[in-house]
C-alpha cells in the first residue's frame, strides 16, 4: 500500500483499493482468534478421544516393556518393536492432528476468507530494517500488541492458578490408582484444564477481532488525492477518452460507408444533407436508414452512391426530415411513409426504364411531408 503522503487518509477505501490488498495478501487476520481456534479444537479431541488415545497407550506400553529373552538379545527384533510402536502411536494420534490441521485452516479462513497470494509469500528486506523495526515497536500498534500480550498473560495466570487449585486433588490421588485408570483420569483432567485455559481466550478474540478489522480499514484508507488518481486510472484520462470515442466514431462511419452500396436509394438535399435507405420487398418492414450525413460526409455517400450506381434523388424536405427524424438501421417514421413510397416507385421505375433502354421517368415533385417533419 501507499505510504502516507501527509494529507488525512480521511476517505474509505475503494474496491479496487481492497482487491489490489487482498492480491497481495493484506487481509484482516486474528492471530488471537486462530489460536483460540486450535487450542479449543485441541482440547476438545482430547475429551472426545481422551479414553482411546489412554487405552492405546496402555496396549502400547505393554507391548513395548513385555519382551522376552530372545527378543532382547536380538537388534532385529528391537527394530521391528520400535517401527511397529512408531506405527502404532501414528495410527493412534493421526485423527487428533487431521483435526488439529483442519482447524488451523479453518481459523485463518473464518476472518478474511480463503487467501493465498505469493507477494505475500516473497521476502520483503525492508522488514529488517532495525530503525523501521524500532519505530514499528515503539508505535501504536506496537503498544497495543504490548498491552493485548500483557492481558493475555495475566488472564491465562489467573485462570490456570485458579484450575492448578481446583484440581490439585486429583493429581496428586493419581499415583493411588491402576495404571490404566490414572492414565485416563490424567488425559480427563488435563484435557478439562487444557479447554477452560483455552476457552479464556475468547475473552481476548472478543476484543481483538473488531479492532483487527478497524485497523485493517485503516491501514486501507486512501487520501482525496489518491481517490481522484483511481479514478482518472480507472476511467481514462479526457485525452484517452477523446481518442477513444474518435476511433469509435470513425469505425461506426466505416461500417455505415459500407451499406451505402447496398442502398436502394439516397435522398439528397442536394449539397448539404444525405440520406441512404433500403428497403426490403420480401418483408413486411418499412424502409430503413442505413447512412446519413451532412456536408463532408454527405458528399461522401453522394460519391459511393455513384460509383456503385445507387440512384440519387435530389427532394431536400424529405432529406432534411428524414435526417432529424431517423437515426441510422431504424425504419422511416409513419408520417413520412408515403413521400418515402413516392420516392421508391420512382427509383423502381427507373431501374426498369435503364434496364429496357426506355425514357427515363421524371423525378417526383412536391412530395408530401407533414409539418411536424419539416426542419
Amino acid at each position: 500500500m501507499a505510504e502516507d503522503s501527509g494529507q488525512d487518509k480521511s476517505e474509505e477505501p475503494t474496491g479496487k483499493r481492497l482487491d489490489d490488498a487482498r492480491k497481495k495478501g493484506q487481509v484482516a487476520r486474528s492471530k488471537e482468534l486462530n489460536t483460540c481456534v486450535m487450542l479449543i479444537t485441541g482440547a476438545t479431541m482430547l475429551l472426545v478421544m481422551g479414553d482411546h488415545i489412554a487405552q492405546g497407550m496402555l496396549k502400547m506400553m505393554t507391548s513395548a516393556f513385555q519382551l522376552s529373552r530372545e527378543t532382547i538379545f536380538s537388534p532385529e527384533s528391537m527394530y521391528l518393536n520400535l517401527k511397529q510402536s512408531l506405527i502404532d502411536g501414528v495410527l493412534l494420534l493421526a485423527p487428533f492432528f487431521i483435526v488439529m490441521v483442519i482447524a488451523a485452516l479453518l481459523g485463518p479462513i473464518s476472518m478474511g476468507g480463503w487467501l493465498f497470494s505469493w507477494d505475500a509469500l516473497a521476502p520483503k528486506f525492508e522488514k529488517l530494517d532495525p530503525i523501521k523495526g524500532m519505530a514499528r515497536l515503539f508505535s501504536v500498534r506496537g503498544l497495543i500488541e504490548l498491552v493485548k500480550a500483557l492481558i493475555k498473560f495475566m488472564l491465562v495466570f489467573i485462570v490456570a492458578v485458579i484450575l492448578f487449585k481446583s484440581v490439585m486433588n486429583d493429581l496428586l490421588g493419581l499415583s493411588a490408582q491402576l495404571p490404566k485408570q490414572a492414565i485416563r483420569h490424567a488425559l480427563e483432567t488435563i484435557g478439562f484444564c487444557y479447554l477452560i485455559l483455552s476457552a479464556s481466550l475468547l475473552i481476548i478474540v472478543m476484543f481483538d477481532v473488531p479492532y483487527q478489522l478497524w485497523d485493517h480499514s485503516q491501514k486501507l484508507k486512501m487520501t482525496k488525492q489518491e481517490v481522484r488518481d483511481e479514478m482518472k486510472e480507472s476511467e481514462g484520462s479526457p485525452e484517452i477518452k477523446g481518442r477513444q470515442r474518435r476511433i469509435q466514431m470513425e469505425m461506426a462511419q466505416r461500417r455505415m460507408m459500407e451499406q451505402v452500396p447496398l442502398a436502394d436509394v439516397v435522398v439528397t438535399n442536394p449539397t448539404h444533407f444525405a440520406v441512404a435507405l433500403k428497403y426490403d420487398q420480401n418483408s413486411n418492414a418499412a424502409p430503413r436508414v442505413v447512412a446519413k450525413g451532412t456536408d463532408l460526409i454527405a458528399a461522401q455517400i453522394r460519391n459511393l452512391a455513384t460509383g456503385a450506381k445507387v440512384p440519387l434523388v435530389t427532394a431536400p424536405p424529405l432529406a432534411r426530415a428524414l435526417y432529424y427524424s431517423t437515426e441510422l438501421k431504424e425504419e422511416i417514421p409513419q408520417g413520412l411513409f408515403l413521400a418515402v413510397a413516392q420516392v421508391l416507385a420512382y427509383v423502381f421505375q427507373l431501374k426498369t426504364a435503364r434496364s429496357q433502354g426506355w425514357a427515363e421517368p421524371l423525378a417526383p415533385g412536391d412530395l408530401p411531408i407533414p409539418e411536424e417533419y419539416r426542419k
